[in-house]
C-alpha cells in the first residue's frame, strides 16, 4: 500500500447485487461514482482478487477490501518527460505520440500522462486552455494508439483548432488517416462505415453502434492497403472523430483490429493460425494495432494548411513484415 492511501474492508451482507452498489452500502463515506472508478483502477480486491467490473455481481459473505488513494491534486503538475516534438510554434505543438502514454489526467492516470509532459515543457501558456484537467487537449488518441496529436498553447489556437475539429473537416482542410492491422479481409475492399456509436449499456467503458437516436453520427472511410494470409492492414480516413470510432467501426464489420482485447477478444483464438513469428510479434505489439499516420488542419492564426505524417512504429513495423513472411508474397493495392 503506497503511503498515504487508506484501506477499508467490509463483508457484504446482501448477495447478488451489483458489485459498486454493495461498496456504497459498505463504504457510505464515498460517492457511487468514485466507488465506480476505484474499482476500475485496481483498487478494490474481492475475496483476496483484483475487482475490476463495476457491474459484476457479488455473493453474500465476500470479503472486500478497499484501498483508496490520497486525493489528487485539483490541477496536473508539471513533469519533465522526452517528447516527441513534430512541429511547434507559438499557437501549438504536434506531438507523436508513443504507444502506452495516456493524454490526459484521469483516474487510475493521475500523473504520466501527455498532459504532465506539456506542461513542463510549455509552462504557463497552458493554464485554463480546455478545462483543468485537459489544457490544451483538441483531441485524444487512446492510451495504446499511437501517432499524431496537435495541442493548443493559448486561447485563441484552442478555439480554432477545436471549430476546426467540431466541423469534421467539412469547410477547412482537417484531415487525419490511421494505419491498422485487422482481422480477416474487409469486403468490399475499400468503403464507408455509417454506424452511430454511444456507450454501451452493458460494458460503461466500452462504445457500441447503436440504431436508435442515442447515438452520435460516426464514419470511417478505409481501404485496403496490403493483405495477408490472416490479416490485412487497412488505412482510415476519419469524417467524424468519435471515441473509439476506428476499433468500432471495424469490429462491428467483423474485422476486429490485431491486438484490440477490447472489442477484438472472441478473434484472440486466430492467433493460433499465425506462425511462430507473427504470434510473437503479435505479442511483442501488446496493444491494439493502431497508428495515427496522417494529420492536417489550417493554422488557426495563420490560416496555413499543415500537414504532417508519422511513420509505422517499430513493434506495428515488426508485425507486419512477420505477417508478410507468413503470407509469402502479399496481395498489394
Amino acid at each position: 500500500m503506497d503511503n498515504g492511501d487508506v484501506e477499508k474492508a467490509g463483508i457484504v451482507a446482501e448477495g447478488g447485487v451489483r458489485l459498486d452498489r454493495a461498496l456504497v452500502t459498505l463504504f457510505p463515506d464515498l460517492s457511487r461514482a468514485r466507488l465506480q472508478d476505484l474499482i476500475r483502477a485496481g483498487h478494490v480486491k474481492r475475496d483476496g482478487l483484483p475487482a475490476r467490473d463495476p457491474a459484476a455481481k457479488v455473493a453474500a459473505g465476500a470479503s472486500i477490501i478497499l484501498t483508496v488513494p490520497p486525493p489528487a491534486p485539483a490541477e496536473p503538475v508539471a513533469e519533465a518527460a522526452d517528447l516527441p516534438i513534430v512541429y511547434e510554434d507559438d499557437d501549438l505543438i504536434v506531438i507523436d505520440k508513443p504507444a502506452g502514454l495516456v493524454v490526459h489526467p484521469a483516474p487510475g492516470h493521475e500523473s504520466g500522462t501527455l498532459v504532465n509532459a506539456l506542461i513542463a515543457h510549455c509552462g504557463a501558456s497552458l493554464s485554463g486552455i480546455g478545462g483543468v484537467r485537459r489544457p490544451g487537449i483538441v483531441h485524444r488518441l487512446d492510451k495504446d494508439t499511437s501517432g499524431l496529436i496537435v495541442v493548443a498553447k493559448n486561447d485563441a489556437a484552442h478555439q480554432g483548432l477545436t471549430a476546426q475539429f467540431a466541423d469534421h473537416g467539412r469547410t477547412g482542410p482537417l484531415e487525419r488517416a490511421y494505419a491498422a492491422l485487422v482481422w480477416g479481409l474487409p469486403q468490399p475492399r475499400a468503403g464507408t462505415i455509417r454506424a452511430s456509436l454511444a456507450r454501451s449499456r452493458f460494458h460503461r467503458e466500452k462504445i457500441a453502434v447503436v440504431s436508435d437516436d442515442s447515438g452520435r453520427h460516426a464514419v470511417t472511410h478505409y481501404a485496403v492497403a496490403e493483405s495477408y494470409r490472416e490479416a490485412t492492414l487497412v488505412r482510415c480516413r476519419l469524417e467524424t472523430g468519435r471515441t473509439h470510432q476506428i476499433r468500432v467501426h471495424l469490429a462491428h464489420r467483423g474485422h476486429p483490429l490485431l491486438g484490440d482485447t477490447v472489442y477484438g477478444g472472441a478473434f484472440r483464438t486466430k492467433a493460433a493460425r499465425l506462425s511462430l513469428e507473427a504470434r510473437a510479434a503479435l505479442t511483442a505489439l501488446g496493444r491494439q494495432a493502431l497508428h495515427a499516420e496522417l494529420l492536417g488542419f489550417s493554422h488557426p492564426r495563420t490560416g496555413e494548411t499543415l500537414r504532417f505524417e508519422s511513420a509505422l512504429p517499430t513493434d506495428m513495423t515488426a508485425l507486419i513484415q512477420a505477417l508478410r513472411a507468413d503470407a509469402g508474397d502479399p496481395a498489394r493495392l
